[in-house]
C-alpha cells in the first residue's frame, strides 16, 4: 500500500508539474541575478506565512491519513493550500486599468502646463506634484533624472521600461518627439492622446466585466467541489473504493485532470498586454 501511495504521489507531481509549465510557473530563475539566489531552494525563496500553511497543511494531510486511511491526503492537502487560492484570485486587470487611468489623467495635466508656456522638461518636473499615486514612483524618477542632467530622450525612454505598457510607450514616444521638435502644437496632441487613453480604459473596464463572470462561477463550482468532497470523505460508503490503493491513484488523477481543467480557464480569461516599440528591452529584442 504504501509503495502504490508514493506511486500516486509521484503522479500527482509529475501532472502538477505538467499544470506549473501550462500555467507558466517558474520554479527556478532563468537567470539568476548571483550565484546566491541560485543556491536557494524553492522553500526559502517561499515567504513565512506560505511556509507555515504548508507546514500546517502537512499536518492536516497526516491527520486525514489516519482518520481515513488516504496516504494521498499528505500530499494533496498541501497541494490544495498553494493552488486553489491560486486559482480563485483574479488576474491584475484591475491594476493595469488603474493604472491606465493615473496615465490619462498625468497627461491631461502636462497638456494644461504646456497650454500655459512652460517647455516639455519643466513641464514634466512641475507635473509631479499632480500626478496620481499609481504612476507618481515612476515620473518622480523621471523628473530627478532630468534634473541630474539625463537628456529628454533617455528620461523618458527609462520612463517607458518603468512603465512596461503599450500606451506608456505611446505617451513617451510623443513627449520625446515634442521635445525635439519643440513645436506649439504638443498640448493638443497630448489632449487628443488622453481621449484616446480614456476610451481604451472604457474599453478594458468592459472587458474585465465580461472576464469577471466565468471566474465567478468557477470559483463557486470550485468551493461548492471541494466543500462536497470534504463531506463524502468523512460519511458514506460512497468514496470507499477510492481508499484502496488504485482508487488513491485514480482520485490523483481526477484532481489533477479538474486542476488543469481551471487552469486552462484562468489562462483562457487572462489578457495578452498590446506588444511594446520602445524602450531597452524591444532594443535587446529586436538584435
Amino acid at each position: 500500500m504504501i509503495v502504490m501511495a508514493i506511486a500516486g504521489a509521484l503522479v500527482v507531481a509529475g501532472i502538477l508539474g505538467v499544470v506549473a509549465e501550462i500555467a507558466g510557473f517558474e520554479v527556478l530563475p532563468r537567470r539568476p541575478r548571483a550565484r546566491a539566489v541560485a543556491r536557494r531552494s524553492w522553500w526559502q525563496r517561499l515567504s513565512g506565512r506560505t511556509r507555515r500553511l504548508i507546514a500546517a497543511a502537512v499536518v492536516v494531510g497526516a491527520l486525514v491519513w489516519v482518520v481515513t486511511g488516504w496516504v494521498l491526503a499528505v500530499v494533496l492537502v498541501p497541494a490544495a493550500v498553494v493552488v486553489v487560492p491560486w486559482l480563485m484570485t483574479s488576474p491584475e486587470g484591475g491594476r493595469d486599468i488603474e493604472r491606465l487611468e493615473a496615465l490619462e489623467e498625468w497627461t491631461r495635466a502636462l497638456s494644461g502646463i504646456l497650454t500655459a508656456g512652460q517647455g516639455v522638461e519643466q513641464a514634466l518636473i512641475a507635473s509631479v506634484r499632480s500626478t496620481p499615486e499609481a504612476i507618481r514612483p515612476e515620473v518622480t524618477r523621471l523628473a530627478a533624472r532630468l534634473r541630474a542632467r539625463w537628456t529628454t530622450q533617455a528620461a523618458l525612454r527609462a520612463l517607458a521600461d518603468e512603465l512596461d505598457d503599450a500606451t506608456g510607450d505611446l505617451i513617451a514616444a510623443n513627449l520625446m518627439l515634442a521635445a525635439r521638435r519643440r513645436s506649439a502644437g504638443v498640448a493638443r496632441v497630448l489632449e487628443s492622446l488622453a481621449e484616446s487613453v480614456a476610451a481604451d480604459v472604457r474599453a478594458r473596464r468592459e472587458i474585465e466585466a465580461d472576464r469577471a463572470k466565468p471566474r465567478s462561477t468557477a470559483r463557486w463550482v470550485t468551493i461548492g467541489t471541494v466543500g462536497l468532497l470534504i463531506y463524502l470523505t468523512f460519511s458514506g460508503d460512497f468514496v470507499e473504493p477510492y481508499g484502496t490503493p488504485l482508487g488513491q491513484v485514480l482520485l490523483a488523477l481526477y484532481l489533477c485532470v479538474y486542476v488543469a481543467a481551471l487552469v486552462w480557464m484562468k489562462r483562457m480569461a487572462r489578457g495578452r498586454p498590446l506588444p511594446r516599440f520602445i524602450g531597452s528591452l524591444v532594443k535587446a529584442g529586436a538584435r
